[in-house]
């Protein structure tokens, strides 16, 4: 069968290291706590989300309370009580990051790590878009971890709105509500459906999310790829990833597409050439699957040893 593409993201990475500490989320509270507005920037002066809905916590779920938000923000329907069982980690009384981010994916949403800046946050609440964030209420060594979501931001009044806790309008300071956040690992995510794409994604991070969401909602999964071919039509990544929903679909004629659409655009990358191969020999294409392996082969790299698997279990007669 095809290959299939796992992009490398260093944010991923660092997702893992931030879930390491932050295994003491714990307790929910709203007690707020260094930086500004970057007046230079080209968004609007004051923005509020005001239709996003709010979820007032019960103990210790803000986890849950703040992904109902943004899903349903996202046109997703699901109880505070569903989420607790999926997000909620009741020896730790609270939700790790990786259940926030998981959760979302089961919904069917495309959950995507900002960059650590405050520009990042407003970028996305001024396109509309609610914002997860983490926050360290109390102290680096005795941290008590507080999911909220960001709503809104005033520049001229220096302030930031969130839904937090049992507050639907919690208005904060930003150099307070920064200072928290950066006890975090300045760590946020939005949740979009999958035709929806970040104010800031980038090319490399939005497909590395779509590959993720593909393990459990594959069907949203091939439209986020479609949304980034949108954005980025020469990304490979995507294009390749796109081919092989078709291929797991059993469309072999759209996976062909993408495939060829891969090679046209990257006419060195030998698993787009092996991939064209496998779908050009299940359609009894043989001479042009002869000569897409060839090139596949003769390009070579570290997955060469496949391509040869592809060649010989269809030997030329």
């Amino acid at each position: 069968m095809p290959l299939r593409i796992w992009v490398v993201s260093k944010r991923t990475h660092g997702l893992g290291l931030l879930v390491a500490f932050a295994l003491g989320v714990s307790g929910c509270a709203s007690v707020p706590s260094a930086h500004s507005f970057d007046t230079r920037s080209p968004l609007p002066a004051e923005v509020e989300l005001s239709q996003v809905a709010f979820y007032p916590q019960t103990q210790d779920q803000c986890g849950p309370a703040a992904l109902a938000t943004v899903l349903h923000h996202a046109g997703v329907a699901r109880t505070l009580e569903q989420l607790a069982a999926d997000v909620y980690v009741p020896q730790r009384q609270g939700s790790f990051a990786l259940e926030m981010l998981g959760g979302a994916r089961r919904a069917g949403v495309v959950p995507y790590v900002l960059k650590g800046q405050p520009q990042a946050l407003w970028q996305e609440v001024a396109a509309g878009h609610p914002v997860v964030v983490l926050q360290n209420l109390r102290w680096d060594w005795l941290p008590l971890w507080h999911y909220a979501v960001v709503v809104g931001y005033d520049q001229a009044a220096g302030t930031v709105t969130l839904r937090s806790g049992d507050e639907k309008r919690l208005t904060m300071p930003v150099s307070e509500f920064t200072q928290s956040w950066a006890k975090a690992k300045q760590w946020a995510f939005v949740a979009l459906p999958p035709d929806q794409l970040p104010a800031t994604a980038s090319a490399a991070e939005y497909v590395q999310a779509a590959i993720t969401l593909e393990r459990v909602a594959p069907l949203q999964a091939m439209q986020a790829y479609q949304t980034a071919l949108q954005a980025w039509p020469d990304h490979l990544e995507a294009r390749l990833a796109l081919g092989n929903s078709y291929y797991q679909q059993r469309d072999l004629q759209s996976a062909q597409t993408q495939y060829e659409l891969a090679t046209t655009a990257h006419p060195n990358a030998a698993d787009g050439w092996n991939n064209l191969a496998q779908v050009l020999y299940e359609t009894h294409q043989e001479a042009p699957a002869h000569a897409a392996i060839a090139k596949a082969l003769a390009l070579g790299g570290p997955r060469l040893e496949r391509y040869k698997l592809t060649a010989l279990e269809h030997p030329v007669r």
